[in-house]
């Protein structure tokens, strides 16, 4: 990519002056000048490819600069002092955060590794740019990883699938995590990756026409109701329906993979307007409809998904959202930094959408071993959730194996840390039972009771371990 396309996409989406943009290109091209990556390229072509994904993510000027120069405090002589006082302290911070990062390697082997680990998710809590800046850089050496060794490529590919794609997912950043993990995939299961490449590419190629048929058909039945839409095809990564295939113990024909689409519009009304035109011409499947808008996932992704049998008989399933909702789930997290810039649209709320990320990196800030801190930073990226609903009808999203400990303390600390049992659909049971997706469960809570030790070995949540933890600390209750 050459400078003038990088200027003119960056322009596309935002009003700041560029001249800082120019100078940073300009300058990380003078630094790495006698620097050549793994395939014998101009190691700066790494930079500009790394700044090219940020402005895909439509990231703000700042974010930018910094990927274009994200490894120059690292891989030059130039001092931390001088890089600081050339561009300001906010593009040095995130430089150095990501540098901070480069240092420290995964390996779910190494108890210091994990403790690396640790230290730079909380170093990186305070601007979750750089976060967004080193998957960025992790996808362009991901998608170059052929010029390097087997071994380096085993390394890169674990560690990638291990924490930075769940970590992708985690913020949102789903068609990223997507590529992050086919591109490990391809490295640490070669074989069954070709093969299913294989297998993928001839199944859609036989659907292809029935999925346009179906497209077809819903676009005449939704330009009936006058809702302004558009209708898109969506693939499903192949690492994913590997998973399926484990998780199943089934072979690739076996896989129901639903075929999909999704119907983007302008506003939620026209949203579940859609919806109603949908249901009442195709027939929808029992139980597959979800309201992600009413109850949005921990990483702000919103949208409706119901499944429908086409006339052919096949399964589609279909994702409605607004035009913001479906750039929330493409870029996470990242679509709302622009507006921290005050332009149109700005996102009055950004605050309160990153608080749960901030809090998440509190509590995890309070474990005690690094392995531990591993573990429970795993749990929490995993993004299968269950809903559980208190009596009065509010919806708790928890990870899956949650138990009412963890939903007590998602209702409030005290109800937390003075819960005694729990009913479950009107049944008392006992306080480490797994809950289900559905469920309604009502906190029995006494006074003067308190958190009991072993209901550290019992919670699932990064959270309720972490107000476990304070009250024995400040009760004067050693854990072990």
């Amino acid at each position: 990519m050459e400078l003038d396309e990088l200027l003119k996409k960056f322009r596309e989406y935002s009003s700041q002056d560029t001249t800082v943009l120019e100078y940073a290109w300009n300058y990380s091209n003078e630094a790495h000048q006698e620097q050549k990556r793994a395939s014998g390229e101009k190691y700066f072509v790494h930079c500009a490819a790394v700044a090219e994904i940020l402005v895909d993510f439509k990231m703000d000027l700042e974010t930018v600069a910094a990927g274009l120069m994200h490894d120059v405090l690292e891989d030059t002589k130039i001092p931390h002092e001088t890089f600081q006082k050339e561009f300001g302290d906010e593009i040095y911070a995130l430089v150095a955060g990501v540098t901070k990062i480069e240092t420290l390697k995964f390996s779910s082997r190494d108890e210091a590794q994990a403790e690396n680990w640790r230290k730079m998710i909380l170093a990186t809590a305070k601007d979750i740019r750089v976060i967004v800046i080193k998957l960025a850089d992790r996808l362009h050496n991901m998608r170059t990883l052929n010029f390097l060794t087997r071994e380096k490529q085993l390394e890169i590919s674990h560690e990638t699938i291990s924490l930075y794609a769940p970590l992708a997912q985690r913020l949102g950043i789903f068609h990223l995590k997507s590529e992050l993990e086919d591109l490990s995939f391809k490295y640490l299961h070669p074989d069954e990756f070709q093969s299913l490449l294989a297998k993928v590419q001839l199944r859609y190629a036989m659907r292809e026409k029935l999925l346009e048929d179906f497209r077809t058909e819903l676009e005449t039945h939704l330009a009936g109701a006058q809702v302004p839409h558009r209708v898109l095809a969506r693939v499903k990564n192949l690492y994913s329906i590997y998973r399926k295939m484990l998780r199943q113990d089934k072979p690739f024909e076996e896989i129901q993979d639903a075929l999909a689409v999704r119907v983007i519009t302008d506003t939620v009304i026209n949203c579940y307007a859609l919806l109603g035109t949908v249901h009442s011409v195709f027939k929808p499947v029992a139980g597959s409809f979800t309201d992600y808008i009413a109850v949005p996932k921990m990483n702000l992704y919103q949208s409706l998904h119901t499944s429908v049998m086409a006339g052919t008989g096949e399964v589609i399933e279909i994702q409605i959202r607004t035009e913001e909702m479906h750039r929330t789930s493409e870029y996470g997290i990242a679509a709302h930094w622009r507006y921290k810039l005050g332009e149109k649209g700005a996102d009055k709320h950004l605050d309160e959408k990153l608080n749960w990320l901030r809090q998440w990196m509190e509590w995890l800030q309070d474990l005690s071993s690094p392995r531990e801190f591993i573990e429970s930073f795993k749990t929490d990226l995993e993004l299968d959730q269950i809903f559980i609903f208190t009596p009065k009808g509010e919806v708790k999203p928890l990870p899956v194996d949650a138990t009412p400990i963890d939903f007590a303390y998602t209702i409030h600390t005290d109800i937390g840390n003075t819960c005694i049992g729990a009913k479950v659909n009107n049944k008392m049971v006992r306080l480490d039972q797994p809950l289900k997706s559905g469920d309604i469960c009502e906190i029995v809570t006494r006074r003067n009771s308190a958190p009991k030790k072993d209901w550290l070995g019992t919670v699932k949540t990064a959270g309720a371990r972490s107000h476990i933890r304070k009250y024995l600390r400040e009760h004067g209750q050693p854990e072990e």
